[in-house]
C-alpha cells in the first residue's frame, strides 16, 4: 500500500511540484492550503508524514507542528517542516517544536524525495523492531521496542521518532560514547543534509521529555553524547 503524505503549503506552485514528484516517486499525497482545512481531515484519517509549511493563511506552522505532538494519536507522526526561511534559529525552533526534519526553500526534487524516505524509513524501522520487548535503561525508564514506547516510572512518554530512535541508539550501548555525526549517519545515512547541531536540539528536547532522568545522556564535549545510569 502506498504511504500516504500530507503536503500543507499555501504556495501552489509549491503544492504541485512536491505533488508531482512524490507521485513518481511512489506516494500518494492529499494537499492543504490552510491549517483548519488540514486538521479537519485529520479528524477522519492520519497521514503516513506531514510536509508542513511554517507560514500558512491561518496558522502558523509551528503552533500547529506543537498541536500535533501534544495530541497522543499524532506524537509519532513524521513531520518535515518546509520553510522559506534559511537562518539556522528557525531550523532549531522547528526541531524544538516537535519536527523531524527540516527542508529550507527552494529545495530540489531530489532533496525532498530524499528527506521523505529517509524520515519514513526511520519511523519504520522503530515501529518494527523486535530485538527485545524491553530494554531497562534503568529501573525507572525502560523503552517497550515493540510498542515503540518509552516508559517513565510506568507512565509512558510522548517522544517523536527522531527522539525516540536516538534514546534507543544510546541506550543499546550503555557508556558507549556516540559522535555527532555518528549519530548523523545512523539517523539521516546518506540522505543527511543537517547541521551538527540538529542533534544537539534533539538531544535537548529528550532531556527536558526525560525530567530529573535527562541527566542519564551525558555530553562529551567536542565529540557527542552518552547513557550512563
Amino acid at each position: 500500500m502506498k504511504k500516504m503524505i500530507a503536503i500543507v503549503d499555501d504556495e501552489p506552485d509549491i503544492v504541485e511540484l512536491l505533488n508531482l514528484h512524490l507521485i513518481k516517486a511512489g506516494y500518494d499525497t492529499k494537499a492543504f492550503f490552510d491549517g483548519e482545512s488540514f486538521f479537519n481531515y485529520l479528524e477522519k484519517k492520519t497521514p503516513d508524514l506531514v510536509l508542513l509549511d511554517l507560514m500558512l493563511p491561518d496558522m502558523d506552522g509551528m503552533d500547529i507542528c506543537k498541536d500535533l505532538r501534544k495530541n497522543e494519536k499524532f506524537v509519532n507522526l513524521p513531520i518535515i517542516m518546509l520553510t522559506a526561511k534559511s537562518q539556522e534559529l528557525d531550523k532549531i525552533l522547528g526541531l524544538e517544536f516537535g519536527a523531524d526534519d527540516y527542508v529550507t526553500k527552494p529545495f530540489s526534487s531530489r532533496e525532498i524525495v530524499a528527506r521523505v524516505k529517509a524520515v519514513l524509513r526511520r519511523a519504520a524501522s522503530e515501529s518494527k523492531k523486535v530485538v527485545s520487548s524491553h530494554r531497562h535503561i534503568d529501573e525507572d525508564l525502560i523503552i517497550d521496542v515493540d510498542k515503540f514506547e518509552v516508559l517513565l516510572e510506568s507512565k509512558p512518554i510522548n517522544l517523536t521518532p527522531t527522539e525516540f530512535k536516538i534514546l534507543d541508539i544510546l541506550s543499546e550501548k550503555p557508556g558507549w560514547v556516540f559522535t555527532r555525526e555518528k549519530l548523523l549517519d545512523i539517523l539521516w545515512g546518506n540522505e543527511k543534509i543537517v547541521v551538527d547541531r540538529t542533534i544537539d536540539v534533539h538531544i535537548r528536547h529528550l532531556r527536558e521529555k526525560l525530567g530529573d532522568k535527562g541527566k542519564i545522556i551525558k555530553s562529551i564535549k567536542g565529540v557527542g553524547y552518552k547513557i550512563q545510569t
